[in-house]
């Protein structure tokens, strides 16, 4: 037997130890979970350091190596959202419906864990702590495969996590991280039948298309974000470079950055003659208008409007319409967060109505489109797909339903 399907049957295994789990246990063991990450922080730091040393040193962009790093900060955000997790409610058990047949049946729809739930994940050592919990909460176990990028920290981060399952009396093996990192062993992972109940990529284009190209589990894709920023001819201008700044500029190598900004005809050159000096060190792209007004810009091309630059790049255009900005979103978008910034409570109406993505969202910045921005205390993925879930993946997409059915000796 193999080491990854060894690691997965007793990933399985461990399902009846974290469904005999209280939700005081469950939480319990988030806030231990939570402790032990904030008072390691110095391990997990030189574990990380070793791993940015290697990535660095194989020639890892300045994104991507933002997305491995971790500091005080954000070891201290990932144990905050654990303890953010502890506070949500349990989704297990929860009636969804309820209701009586005639013949005196009584019917109600319970939430119930999915099993297990697998995340294959590049760079984010973030994503180890997140997954986890998430999965705990919602009483499914956790099957982690990161990169080979994060495998120092991804490790001592897991090892901090099974130590606090252990300590509250949980399967450690409920948090399981494979720690193979090559190319086979991805593959392999994939292909779980029976052993996985979900499987969730956290990656880029090749990732995407290798699981679409092996798995044989059911997945979830989490995928491209060429997410737009559409500024209508009513938009206050001010609001607007606000938003386009920080949806591009905060962080600009996640999935809920900015990639394409939209301008309506009549307020483009206001918005560029404002708006570009404060988007510095970002690279336009731009059509013969944005060409013409901006003298920094480059000339955009066809694939630049579908790509996910993952980096301080934004291609800009020019529209007649909010037909055309909606045409253009449909396009080239990926179905994941769109936004429009207007007063114009119509076209805000449109936008929302006509924009197929898992988030539309109206004078407010692409990057609130977040498990834990969303109130869900964290996310496992952003789906852009519309089965079972879409949008931002919290404790309530880690479960399905099941009918329970009481009756009373009543035959059909």
């Amino acid at each position: 037997m193999s080491e990854v399907r060894d690691l997965c049957l007793k990933a399985r295994g461990a399902r009846s130890s974290l469904r005999a789990a209280t939700t005081e246990m469950k939480d319990l063991a988030l806030h231990k979970m939570a402790d032990r990450l904030e008072g390691g922080v110095a391990s997990i730091l030189e574990a990380n350091e070793m791993d940015l040393k290697l990535a660095f040193d194989s020639g890892m962009s300045a994104t991507a190596l933002d997305r491995l790093r971790l500091d005080e900060n954000r070891v201290h955000s990932m144990a905050m959202q654990l303890r953010e997790i502890a506070l949500l409610d349990d989704p297990v058990g929860e009636v969804t419906r309820g209701y009586r047949r005639p013949n005196g049946l009584k019917i109600s729809k319970v939430r119930v864990p999915l099993g297990v739930v697998a995340v294959i994940y590049e760079n984010r050592p973030n994503v180890t702590s997140d997954a986890a919990g998430l999965c705990v909460k919602s009483g499914n176990v956790a099957l982690l495969r990161g990169s080979s990028t994060a495998i120092n920290s991804n490790s001592k981060i897991a090892t901090f996590l099974q130590d606090s399952l252990e300590e509250v009396g949980i399967d450690r093996n409920c948090i399981t991280l494979i720690p193979l990192t090559d190319r086979q062993s991805a593959i392999e992972f994939m292909q779980q039948d029976g052993l996985i109940d979900l499987l969730v990529p956290r990656g880029g284009k090749s990732l995407i298309e290798s699981i679409k190209q092996n798995a044989t589990v059911p997945y979830v894709i989490d995928g491209d974000g060429n997410c737009h920023v559409y500024v209508d001819a009513s938009a206050d201008i001010d609001m607007a470079i606000s938003i386009v700044r920080n949806a591009k500029m905060s962080r600009p190598g996640v999935c809920n950055a900015t990639e394409t900004l939209l301008l309506h005809e009549s307020i483009a050159k206001d918005f560029l003659s404002r708006g570009i000096s404060s988007l510095q060190g970002v690279e336009i792209r731009g059509d013969e208008t944005v060409v013409r007004l901006v003298e920094s810009a480059k000339v955009a091309t066809e694939d630049d409007w579908a790509n996910e630059f993952l980096d301080l790049t934004l291609a800009v255009r020019v529209v007649p319409s909010i037909d055309e900005a909606i045409s253009h979103i449909e396009r080239y978008g990926t179905g994941h967060s769109e936004a429009i910034v207007t007063n114009d409570f119509v076209n805000a109406q449109r936008f929302v109505d006509e924009v197929d993505a898992a988030a539309t969202l109206v004078n407010a910045s692409t990057r609130f489109v977040d498990g834990n921005e969303l109130g869900l205390g964290a996310e496992i993925g952003i789906s852009t797909q519309k089965l079972h879930a879409r949008g931002p993946l919290g404790l309530r997409e880690l479960t399905s339903e099941k009918y329970v059915i009481l009756g009373s000796g009543q035959i059909r």
